[in-house]
């Protein structure tokens, strides 16, 4: 399906983002009513009364107006998780841009005790924390040697991470941790009733069940700060309760987005060299190795579901993927009216990263505005989930809930990891540890009360059952059952 420009009935436009809303004709529904119900089917059978992110209620909509009214002065102290890596350097350039309305007070990253010295220097944050005591001390050396006359308490490890999600200046805490290492931080900031500038998919994707109920106890506001799902809270603003009706989320295809399913599955048997290398490399976005992966395999587009349920409410049957190879349309959603609301801008992850830090305001960015007779043709089409079977594999977790998608998420990143390095395993092998993992997993599945420690022994379980497997596939075996 090509979409011309041309046939956008309205194009709202703003300095770095475009939201494009389009009305689909379709027959007129056969009742309405008052008090609309989300959903496509009528009957709100699904969807989440309570979701995460502050849509689809009266209260929010209340919250929206409140904050807006505020105006575009306001001043945030940010805690920033994952600091060296895309996103945490992205939102520092935010800061860079609106030094007005943000003051770093925390930062926590891996081992780049280089870039966080530059960082420390330049912020004068209050906590700096590494992820050993051999860069925390590398990072006090280097402090010292560059003269440093504001030097942060420095610390190390899962103690520091939570120490800088935790401290009591900041009001808003960025999660730019890969991986399930941001659950355990970001549960104990919620609990400090701060609000969660959300750039981690496995805190809800693993943590769904534990993390939204936390969110309504403790009020906060959790706000999606990737792409796909910050487009979807955008076009979401002003919608009113029980407006929407489906969500419909984008995806560029990943590096394999060009191959029909014979073509990649006859690659992966002759060439898993060359299978492995554009695997890791991504044609539209810098992002890091392991989002660049699971863009290939689109188990990225399966999470973003997952993510997406828990955000916004939405029902798995009012879900779709469509894959839209330019990335200028990051997704949209169809309200109860059948019109569609899109939003638009460039492959910029500094764009969802500063609605998050400064919504519901719209603050002047110094970024390259959308050019559309520059892009002519925007166009999109339906996945093969025959050939990407990681998409069938989160919907089938997602619909089975409770520790579920815990143990898809943690397979995932344990095969993800074990393909980048190059230990044997074929990309088609990824999806195959996955699915055992689940299926191994249903005998202990647990859907009601889930805690913390249910979400964390089952991700520990998944990461050794993978491992397991994955021995057991490059002995020439097949995927353990049990």
């Amino acid at each position: 399906m090509k979409l011309s420009l041309g046939a956008l009935v309205t194009l709202l436009a703003a300095p770095t983002t475009l939201t494009c809303a389009f009305t689909v004709n379709a027959p007129s529904p056969k009742s309405t009513s008052l008090n609309a119900i989300s959903g496509s089917k009528g009957t709100g059978e699904g969807w989440l009364k309570r979701p995460s992110a502050p849509v689809n209620s009266e209260a929010s909509a209340r919250l929206t107006l409140q904050e807006s009214l505020k105006g575009s002065t306001f001043k945030k102290r940010l805690s920033l998780l994952g600091s060296t890596g895309s996103i945490g350097t992205q939102t520092l350039e935010i800061v860079d841009a609106c030094p007005d309305n943000f003051v770093v007070d925390a930062l926590s990253a891996g081992n780049n005790a280089k870039l966080m010295a530059e960082q420390v220097m330049k912020y004068q944050p209050k906590i700096a924390s590494l992820a050993t005591p051999e860069a925390a001390a590398e990072l006090r050396d280097r402090l010292k040697a560059a003269g440093c006359q504001h030097m942060p308490e420095i610390l190390f490890g899962d103690d520091g991470i939570l120490a800088a999600a935790t401290i009591d200046t900041a009001d808003t805490v960025v999660t730019g941790i890969v991986g399930a290492a941001g659950l355990k931080p970001t549960i104990e900031a919620i609990k400090l009733k701060k609000d969660i500038a959300l750039a981690n998919k496995e805190t809800l994707i693993s943590g769904g069940p534990v993390i939204n109920p936390l969110v309504e106890e403790y009020g906060v506001n959790l706000l999606p700060a990737d792409s796909e799902h910050s487009a979807i809270f955008q076009c979401l603003q002003g919608v009113p309760a029980g407006g929407l009706r489906r969500v419909i989320l984008t995806a560029s295809g990943g590096a394999f987005r060009d191959l029909s399913k014979d073509e990649l599955f006859k690659m992966c048997e002759e060439d898993p060299r060359a299978v492995q290398a554009k695997a890791t490399t991504h044609p539209n976005w810098d992002m890091g190795a392991k989002i660049t992966l699971d863009s290939a395999t689109m188990m990225n587009k399966g999470l973003e579901v997952i993510e997406a349920h828990y955000l916004f409410g939405a029902s798995y049957d009012d879900i779709d993927i469509v894959i839209h190879p330019q990335s200028i349309v990051h997704s949209m959603i169809e309200t109860q009216d059948t019109s569609c609301i899109a939003q638009l801008g460039w492959a910029d992850m500094r764009l969802p990263l500063v609605y998050s830090v400064s919504w519901p305001h719209r603050l002047k960015m110094p970024y390259r505005p959308l050019d559309l007779a520059e892009l002519s043709t925007l166009t999109f089409s339906k996945p093969d989930h025959a050939k990407y079977p990681c998409i069938e594999l989160a919907y089938e977790a997602g619909r089975a809930g409770g520790t579920m998608t815990a143990v898809l998420n943690a397979a995932n990143e344990a095969a993800n990891q074990m393909f980048r390095d190059d230990i044997g395993l074929g990309f088609l092998d990824i999806p195959k540890l996955i699915e055992g993992a689940m299926e191994a997993h249903k005998n202990d599945l647990k859907v009601d009360d889930v805690v913390l420690d249910d979400i964390l022994s089952c991700d520990e379980w998944a990461r050794q059952y993978v491992e397991s497997a994955a021995k057991e596939l490059k002995n020439g075996g097949k995927i353990l059952s049990v």
